[in-house]
């Protein structure tokens, strides 16, 4: 006779038990806090962007109607392609004059050894650390008394301040990581201090002259108080302008003066995205893979 066995009982579906999250109260304040921070700033840049395209806004939720001329108006008015021509061109000649003499004292305190060097690297910290208020005031007055402020090189010079050592202090560790016996060999082979540094050194320091290069770029462009205390009619940079439409005499739309902000505000968005593209803001250092021995 054949034997039927029985199939063995299949066991009941295990529970799946839901994590619930916990959290101290002190740490649901602190989110609480921070989402209330960026609800109310999402509010302030919202309320702007719509205003920028609203026709008339009183007392009511949302405009009355919707409209774009108020960018044209704000383009005529206020003049921006010529304020950001100048914004763009204090912005190249900034990035362009500190990386000429940023990188190369760089390469001096990365590869030379002398007194005082920490403290060198303290003084180029201070512009960095410092509101540039502080010193801005000062340097407006001495700009302004040898005749240099109240036009665009004083606006340049004013920016290299705080431009240069940003570039120092950011190109340093990229040197640093460069093994020194690459130059030794490049040198060994005859090649010169000007021949090692352009075409040994600078493709290897192309990520830290990249990352040093817009970085600068964005923080010259969004530096308020300096290219304030020395710009004069004609060498304004967009955010300067911003702040005269607003602060000037005269019946002006507030509609005009949002377009304008929304214009400056995309323009920095942009420069932002760049930057993130190009430099890690985890890691600004680039590091060198060493090469496998043979």
């Amino acid at each position: 006779m054949a034997t039927i066995t029985e199939a063995p009982p299949t066991p009941p579906p295990a529970r799946t038990e839901r994590r619930r999250i916990t959290a101290r109260p002190a740490a649901w304040i602190v989110w609480g806090v921070v989402v209330f921070f960026f609800l109310n700033l999402l509010g302030v840049v919202a309320s702007v962007l719509v205003s920028s395209f609203g026709q008339r806004w009183f007392d009511t939720w949302l405009p009355d109607g919707y409209t774009t001329s108020w960018y044209g108006r704000a383009w005529e008015e206020f003049a921006l392609l010529r304020v950001i021509v100048v914004t763009l061109e204090v912005s190249v000649l900034v990035v362009g004059l500190s990386l000429l003499i940023g990188v190369p004292a760089a390469y001096v305190l990365a590869r030379r050894s002398f007194p005082g060097k920490r403290l060198i690297f303290l003084v180029f910290l201070l512009p960095i650390l410092m509101p540039p208020i502080t010193y801005g005031i000062p340097l407006a007055t001495v700009l302004y008394k040898f005749g240099l402020a109240g036009n665009m090189s004083g606006v340049v010079l004013a920016n290299l301040v705080p431009s240069v050592p940003f570039v120092i202090l950011t190109m340093t560790p990229f040197i640093e990581q460069i093994d020194p016996r690459v130059e030794s060999a490049a040198r060994m082979c005859g090649a010169g201090l000007r021949t090692v540094f352009l075409r040994v050194l600078a493709p290897l320091l192309v990520p830290g002259i990249l990352a040093s290069a817009i970085l600068v770029l964005v923080r010259t462009v969004g530096m308020f108080e300096l290219t304030f205390l020395t710009a004069g009619p004609d060498s304004q940079t967009l955010v300067v302008a911003l702040y005269y439409s607003m602060s000037a005499s005269g019946i002006r739309a507030q509609q005009s003066v949002d377009a304008m902000a929304v214009i400056y505000t995309s323009m920095m968005l942009v420069l932002l995205v760049v930057a993130l593209r190009y430099v890690n803001p985890t890691q600004l250092v680039a590091r060198v893979k060493d090469e496998p021995e043979h």
